[in-house]
């Protein structure tokens, strides 16, 4: 008999509004996981092929939210700029297509 079971969904972790694989990786080969254009729909962008931004260390606090582990803040601008990080990730990947 074949098995029919489909392989679980790789676990996520949402980090200040932005999803990112167990391994605080935005794009991570070793999950199979890929969350830049959810990502880049959520801060208000269109999707394009760009590289993948990493997650600082972190922890979990006591309320299980992801927060910064140099400034211990689940809302830290500072570790957690992503709308930044993804706008800089965008802009190189727009020169890289030019030249």
């Amino acid at each position: 008999m074949a098995d029919t079971t489909t392989a679980p969904a790789p676990a996520t972790v949402e980090i200040n509004d932005a999803l990112f694989c167990t391994h605080f990786k935005e794009v991570c080969a070793d999950c199979s996981f890929d969350g830049r254009e959810e990502n880049d729909a959520f801060f208000g962008f269109d999707f394009i092929d760009r590289e993948g931004i990493e997650a600082p260390p972190a922890i979990v606090n006591k309320d299980g939210v992801y927060q910064c582990k140099k400034h211990a803040s689940a809302a830290c601008n500072q570790c957690y700029g992503w709308k930044k990080q993804i706008t800089r990730a965008r802009t190189a990947a727009k020169k890289a297509g030019k030249k």
